[in-house]
């Protein structure tokens, strides 16, 4: 794919196409976000067992530790996908993939509202949401590999606005729960405000990608993209009769495109070669176009790619290993220092609005500055260097600790999560946008392109796994 516009592609009118991606970007995310901003209402309705005993009726407080299992089975079914896409995507069609998740996605969110009204035991109810979770982010990930594949047959300025999707999906669930809160109706009434949220958001996303599919400018790179695997063989046929029909001329000129790199990329008015040995010139030419094919086709064993670029696999695992082994685990049983009407939206602004819009400035600075550079040692101490907010954080003030308080001010906690949040958007995607360039040919690009989504997913589950001591800890 070129990185600018093809000429003879339509117009986007309106930047239809591109208002699609960023809704089909803000899609992929919304499960793990709605899921992970409404932390408090799930802990609410998991707080207390009441069991009746002999000697009257005792309160027994059970821990369900619903934010280190939510953020696990978040996070788990993308590294599990990342690993079944070689196997699972050739057998599926995109179409079925990507509306069938969503449609999936749409019944998920609709029982977890339809559950706010229900009332039911703990533990039943503490199942059926995790069996939720763990589905509803399972068909996310299909979702979203599947449109990271689509997007990638568009120009590059169509990624951008499908990773701006993903980037606001926390801060549209983020919001939708201030709102809610907002609302002054009583505590189900909101939840189910919240949950019908995301409804309607998955139901525009599927109707974006419907609509995607009949819009000119996207149908012609799309259609474009899956006739290119028919016409080398087209090609070849093409050229070695264009040789024969001139009866063998040495220097004969070829017209056409020739198979000269993975994706069909055209190389036009090419030399066919001349005459070998035995004075052939369609020989020549045909063993020209194979070396040629040879050529495009090679590529460096993963392994190579690997050692290549296994520092930025470690920044991006270091980085998300981090990031998820406290937030939201540890962050969101953080309290204000002013009780009232303000704590009712303290975690939702101070802990869920706040990191994703800081995590998101911090994805868009990399588009002015990039630093520090992918050679030397300077990056990865920066990506260590997080490590720091792990103590700091737990040290804020976290309820049912064991360790001692040091940061109780709003003030200092919201300090810790901007810097938190901004070195994480910062560092992920200069660990995502460096791997790429230290490889030379573009199928090598291609393979650590892949190498570093698994190891994103890989540090994501790192992170959630870590949760768990770490918040027994504080």
């Amino acid at each position: 794919m070129k990185d600018n516009k093809d000429k003879d592609a339509p117009e986007d009118r309106g930047h239809l196409v591109a208002i699609i991606f960023f809704v089909l970007g803000l899609g992929t995310l919304l499960p793990w976000n709605f899921f992970m901003t409404a932390s408090q209402y799930f802990n609410n309705r998991l707080k207390m067992n009441t069991s009746v005993m002999s000697n009257g009726t005792v309160t027994v407080k059970k821990d369900y530790h619903f934010d280190n299992w939510m953020t696990l089975l978040s996070q788990l079914p993308l590294l599990l996908f990342t690993l079944l896409n070689s196997f699972l995507y050739p057998r599926i069609s995109e179409a079925v993939r990507i509306a069938g998740s969503q449609v999936c996605i749409l019944i998920l969110f609709i029982l977890t509202a339809i559950l706010v009204k229900v009332d039911m035991e703990t533990d039943r109810f503490f199942s059926i949401t995790m069996a939720t979770i763990w589905f509803i982010n399972s068909f996310g990930a299909v979702f979203q590999g599947s449109c990271f594949g689509l997007v990638g047959l568009l120009p590059p300025k169509y990624s951008t606005m499908f990773m701006s999707g993903q980037g606001l999906a926390g801060t549209f669930a983020a919001v939708a729960m201030i709102l809610s809160i907002a609302s002054k109706t009583d505590d189900q009434t909101a939840a189910l405000s919240y949950f019908i949220t995301p409804c309607i958001g998955t139901l525009i996303t599927l109707m974006s990608y419907l609509l995607l599919g009949k819009l000119p400018y996207a149908q012609y790179y799309l259609n474009k993209d899956r006739c290119k695997s028919y016409e080398p063989d087209t090609t070849n046929q093409l050229l070695l009769s264009e040789n024969t029909a001139t009866n063998g001329s040495a220097n004969g000129k070829a017209n056409g495109h020739a198979n000269g790199s993975a994706n069909g990329s055209p190389v036009r008015n090419g030399k066919a070669g001349t005459p070998g040995s035995d004075g052939s010139a369609d020989s020549q030419a045909y063993l020209t176009l194979e070396d040629q094919k040879a050529e495009g086709d090679k590529r460096l064993p993963v392994l190579e790619v690997f050692k290549k670029i296994w520092v930025m696999a470690f920044c991006v695992v270091f980085n998300f290993t981090v990031t998820l082994a406290v937030f939201p685990a540890v962050t969101v049983d953080t309290k204000t220092a002013y009780p009232g009407e303000w704590e009712k939206y303290f975690i939702s602004v101070c802990c869920f609005l706040l990191f994703n819009i800081m995590d998101w400035v911090g994805r868009s600075v990399t588009t002015l500055k990039r630093w520090p550079p992918k050679e030397g040692w300077m990056f990865p101490a920066l990506v260590v260097s997080r490590v720091i907010f792990v103590p700091l954080l737990m040290f804020c003030n976290v309820q049912d600790r064991n360790l001692p308080v040091l940061f109780e001010h709003d003030a200092v906690f919201s300090l810790i999560m901007t810097l938190f949040s901004l070195s994480s958007g910062y560092c992920v995607v200069l660990s995502m946008s460096y791997a790429p360039e230290l490889v030379p040919s573009k199928k090598d690009k291609e393979t650590a392109g892949a190498l570093m989504t698994f190891f994103l997913a890989l540090g994501l589950s790192i992170g959630a796994s870590l949760s768990f001591p770490l918040r027994l800890l504080v």
